[in-house]
């Protein structure tokens, strides 16, 4: 029987159908292969082959980076502090008055039985740990003097801050603290002394006021107990071994802490000397030919660097064996040191300290003009425009002056003879400025005395019947003249918020001279002004930069070739140091030294962005002296500020308002951001406060800063379009002068100049809607400003900010005796 043949399905004519897949018009990646053959594009051909990375291999790539940043990290904590590195640079700041700075420092001496310990003449004591195999330098600046804590905060690798059980920070403290935080801080340890010898209830008490103290600017950090030499170690444990946060305005340059100050004078005459410095050099190599800056006296040269023996050496113990097997002595006291000589300044490659440029007054004469030019002028005076001008304008005035149908963005009222008057000062425009106001505080000012003298005589009635001079005790420490300068900022300061910019046109003088130096704009946001336009003469003394960006890159890139050495110990010799610098120098104030990269003692224009900060409330006025601490530099200018905005101008500010950042500008020395910056005020006693922190943003001579005023002007006849206009000039010259600028209300109105009516001022204007009868019409005049070159890089030391704290201890105590006192003689 033969096998059976398996019947295979055959579709009928009703078989399912699916439907394909709907790829689009475009063709699948399948085709294109079937299609080319193998073939490939010209194009692709051309291109460099991009390899695409794996997911594998971007894992393994990340590990790898990931593992040499961590290498790098540890590598940087092996290297802190050992052999061939600086030592570990530790401040021990006291926030508190009760605090014994003393006690503590001698419990980290004694805390570990194997450490070697030793001082120098500056106060910096160097301790030796062989179990850690690090060396650290610990330095106690004085309580309140600013410039040492700020001066030694800028070298620190660590700062050790020391608290009180009793009461955790004084007012001291919290000002220093409050400097160093805008300044840039280094590793921050937080350790209480006494806090173990108080009962446990108390005890939980000052933790909690303590920690809460920490918590407002770190909240990551706890606080340790320093009462035995067991914490100490711990403490030092943490110091030697916590991360280090960069700070980059001192990383990337060469530094030292001054660990031996000498001073070399030729003869008694002679006014500068050589400043020898010895200490162990930070950050980066330092070269013979470059420069030095000495913060709070300015850049200098150097003369030579030397490298005496290391008097602090990591193991003291292995030197001294190796100095017994060479036979010699193991006390080095009495030994001559040897000192080697790394490198002298060659005058041929030695930076130089030109800071301006010396200007030729030839180099604005007038040349023959090129073919090109006079044809570009032929070409110019060929397109003719018909203007509607005032009558006696000359053709030179009427070339900025806009028809009212002209759209471009172009000036509207220009200088007349601009660049001569650009040579004056701004003194003239803000006493003419002051003088608009005097009428209109007159009467506030006679009802104000009256009320003075009567409030001055209950006063007197008051004070005779305890019969004590504590009106004249009190009088005896107020400087009226500041007392009166201050009420008349605050008054000026009160004036300006409530009519910002606003300014009466003066009826004695003719308003186009009054303001020949500021001109209209048709847009402040769009209006383009050419900074290259009227410039001052101190701008032919600065410099500027093609590409900032690009040079910032390059330079911080650049390595100085030879010299001396990261970790060595040297000598820096500076050249022509003033002799005041020994003058005022006290033994145990911290000596700071910073390397300049290049271009960094050349003048130019620094815009800093800072904000008022502190709960003084008194006003500060443009071009106001003021006291910077900018990255390594101290010195004090007279700053503008200005608005910090977009856009190709900003508006000129009259004063630093409070919560509000705000650009000023000044000339000064080159700076390479990222730069933190500190603002300070010298008050009357000589003492600094702390007004705005800020940074450095950028060294730009283009940019822009426009002052405005505004002339307002009281309707006094209003019809539906038009009205009539009163009180903003007063003579029919200066309304045809400024006839071109429009006009703007309070309330949101817009109109120009029609007509003149009259002699006496009156003017027929034209708006957008009609005006209310309360409404008031303004006109906006710019101009631009420059800052004034008052840069000064000698800058004194304040007095102790605790001198004056207790005074004023001392006058609350006094003034409490003096009450009690009174009471029991009512009684």
């Amino acid at each position: 029987m033969g096998m059976e043949t398996q019947q295979t399905h055959r579709p009928g004519q009703w078989k399912q159908q699916n439907k394909t897949h709907k790829h689009g018009k475009h063709r699948s990646k399948g085709q294109l292969e079937r299609e080319s053959q193998g073939r490939v594009n010209v194009k692709t051909l051309s291109k460099r082959n991009k390899q695409q990375a794996r997911k594998n291999d971007r894992r393994h790539q990340a590990q790898q980076l990931r593992k040499q940043k961590r290498d790098e990290v540890l590598e940087k904590k092996r290297n802190r502090g050992c052999q061939g590195s600086p030592p570990h640079f530790v401040v021990i700041l006291p926030l508190h008055k009760n605090v014994t700075c003393d006690a503590v420092l001698e419990l980290l001496k004694k805390c570990d039985e194997t450490a070697v310990i030793s001082h120098n003449e500056q106060g910096v004591s160097h301790i030796s740990i062989p179990r850690f195999k690090q060396r650290l330098s610990f330095f106690i600046p004085e309580y309140g003097n600013l410039h040492a804590v700020l001066d030694a905060a800028k070298i620190a690798d660590s700062l050790l801050c020391l608290m009180s059980p009793e009461g955790a920070v004084d007012s001291v403290g919290e000002h220093c603290i409050s400097c160093l935080y805008a300044q840039g801080l280094p590793a921050v340890t937080f350790a209480v002394q006494g806090l173990k010898t108080l009962n446990m209830k108390k005890q939980n008490e000052a933790k909690k006021i303590i920690q809460r103290h920490i918590d407002k600017r770190f909240p990551a950090e706890k606080f340790h107990a320093i009462d035995s030499p067991q914490d100490a170690l711990l403490i030092l444990r943490r110091i030697t071994s916590h991360k280090l946060p960069p700070v980059f305005f001192r990383d990337n340059r060469p530094h030292l802490l001054a660990e031996n100050v000498e001073f070399e004078i030729e003869n008694e005459e002679s006014e500068v000397g050589t400043l020898k410095l010895s200490g162990y050099l930070r950050g980066r190599s330092l070269s013979a030919n470059g420069l030095i800056h000495l913060p709070g006296w300015g850049d200098f040269q150097m003369l030579q660097i030397d490298a005496p023996n290391d008097p602090h050496p990591f193991n003291q113990k292995l030197v001294q064996d190796s100095r017994k097997q060479n036979g010699l002595d193991v006390d080095m006291d009495g030994e001559k040191e040897e000192v080697r000589m790394l490198e002298k300044a060659d005058p041929k490659h030695q930076e130089s300290l030109q800071s301006e440029v010396i200007p030729d007054p030839l180099e604005g004469e007038q040349t023959w003009p090129t073919e090109a030019e006079m044809a570009e002028a032929e070409q110019q005076s060929k397109r003719k425009t018909i203007k509607k001008v005032p009558k006696g304008t000359s053709e030179y005035q009427s070339a900025w002056i806009l028809d009212d149908d002209d759209d471009d963005d172009e000036d509207v009222v220009n200088t007349k003879g601009a660049s001569k008057e650009h040579q004056m000062d701004d003194e003239d425009d803000d006493e003419d400025e002051d003088e608009d106001d005097v009428d209109m505080e007159a009467e506030e000012e006679e009802d104000s005395d009256g009320d003075e003298e009567a409030s001055g005589d209950e006063e007197f009635e008051t004070l005779t019947v305890t019969e004590n001079n504590d009106a004249e005790r009190y009088d005896e420490n107020m400087d009226m003249d500041e007392e009166k300068a201050m009420f008349e900022k605050m008054k000026e300061e009160k004036l300006h918020v409530m009519f910002p910019d606003e300014v009466d046109t003066p009826m004695e003088k003719v308003a186009r001279q009054r303001f020949a130096r500021y001109r209209g704009l048709q847009s402040f946001r769009t209006t383009l002004w050419d900074p290259k336009e009227n410039l001052p003469l101190d701008y032919a003394r600065i410099f500027q930069f093609g590409n900032f960006k690009k040079t910032k890159k390059r330079v911080l890139i650049e390595e100085n070739d030879g010299g001396a050495m990261t970790g060595w110990y040297i000598t820096v010799h500076v050249a022509n140091v003033p002799r005041e610098f020994m003058e005022s120098y006290k033994p145990g104030s911290p000596v700071v030294l910073f390397g300049l990269l290049q271009h960094e003692q050349k003048m130019s224009v620094c815009n800093f962005v800072i904000k008022r900060c502190g709960e003084s409330r008194f006003p500060i006025k443009s071009k106001e002296r003021l006291i910077f601490h900018a990255g390594f530099r101290r010195f004090s200018a007279c700053p503008i500020f200005s608005q910090h905005t977009n856009g190709n101008k900003h508006k000129f500010e009259r004063f630093l308002y409070h919560d509000v950042a705000a650009m000023a500008t000044i000339y000064g020395p080159i700076m390479f951001p990222p730069s933190p910056v500190l603002v300070f005020k010298e008050m009357g006693t000589g003492a600094h406060e702390l007004v705005a922190t800020g940074s450095l943003s950028s060294v730009n001579p283009d940019r822009v800063a426009v002052k405005r005023v505004v002339l307002s002007g009281y309707p006094f006849k209003i019809n539906k379009r038009s009205a009539v206009i009163r009180y903003m000039f007063f003579n029919t010259e200066d309304i045809m002068w400024f006839k071109p600028v429009e006009l703007r209300t309070k309330w949101g109105r817009r109109g120009n100049i029609r007509a003149t009516l009259g002699t006496h001022g009156h003017m027929k204007c034209v708006f957008d809607g009609q005006l209310k009868s309360q409404d008031t019409i303004l006109m906006n005049l710019y101009k631009r400003v420059f800052p004034k070159w008052t840069y000064n890089p000698y800058v004194r030391c304040p007095p102790s900010i605790c001198d004056t704290c207790d005074d004023d201890e001392d006058e609350e105590e006094e003034k409490e005796g003096e009450d009690m006192q009174a009471y029991k003689m009512f009684d």
